[in-house]
């Protein structure tokens, strides 16, 4: 597991992950070098979701959260997907007193915020941020609305996002299908009673049972995911 010293702040980056290999070398191949030139102390974490349920990008970040937490004491926690490359180098990987939305200007939407609750791709927050919020819901199988359910987290908690100025939330994505992978239809009912279900559906109720590797670039954690490692009242 690489690890970068002499540095200002410890940061730890979360990658959920299934079936990109190929996305892999090309995001530590730019993100490497990115984060020893803003000397950052730094360790990725690759959280893979195996078996067959719908892919569950939340529920591997609280999961990720809670491995890196054994590892140490961290000033930020960044939440990235594989597919998601700065552009600009001077965006800098830290937190601050609110959660952080890095990614603002994606290449696929014209470098134009989707709509101001956007909170998907690359965010930030430290421990205790995270874990006011309960970390990220656990409920959303399949793609789409655990971002927009994280943006009512944060601020049911007092906090407001900020981001980026300027050009410096400029991102490309690399091209991919959802492949396998399906819509979460079910998001839209959740989304609904996000205040209701904040604090009975996070780090809170998840069980798991991860297997660890350690590679020389990041620490690999393999997990099954169920619904039943998280059992949360349905609304």
């Amino acid at each position: 597991m690489l690890q970068v010293l002499c540095s200002v702040l410890k940061v730890a980056v979360l990658i959920p992950f299934r079936n990109r290999h190929e996305h892999l070398p090309i995001f530590f191949l730019h993100l490497i070098p990115m984060l020893q030139k803003q000397r950052l102390e730094f360790a990725f974490y690759v959280i893979e979701q195996t078996g067959t349920q719908p892919f569950n990008r939340a529920m591997l970040f609280n999961v990720g959260f809670k491995e890196a937490m054994k590892d140490g004491a961290w000033d930020c926690v960044i939440f990235h997907d594989v597919d998601h490359l700065p552009e600009n180098d001077r965006n800098y990987y830290g937190c601050g007193e609110m959660p952080r939305h890095f990614a603002a200007k994606l290449d696929k939407y014209m470098y134009i915020l989707p709509y101001n609750e956007f909170f998907g791709g690359v965010s930030g927050l430290t421990v205790e941020q995270f874990r006011k919020i309960n970390g990220f819901p656990n409920a959303f199988w399949g793609w789409g609305g655990e971002d927009d359910d994280l943006w009512n987290r944060v601020h049911y908690a007092g906090y407001n996002v900020t981001r980026p100025e300027g050009d410096l939330g400029k991102y490309t994505s690399i091209p991919h299908h959802h492949r396998g992978e399906v819509q979460f239809l079910g998001r839209y009912k959740l989304l609904r009673y996000s205040k209701e279900r904040q604090y009975i559906d996070g780090l809170n109720n998840l069980l798991y049972t991860p297997k660890i590797l350690v590679d020389r670039l990041y620490t690999n954690i393999s997990v099954n995911l169920m619904p039943e490692l998280a059992p949360i009242e349905d609304y």
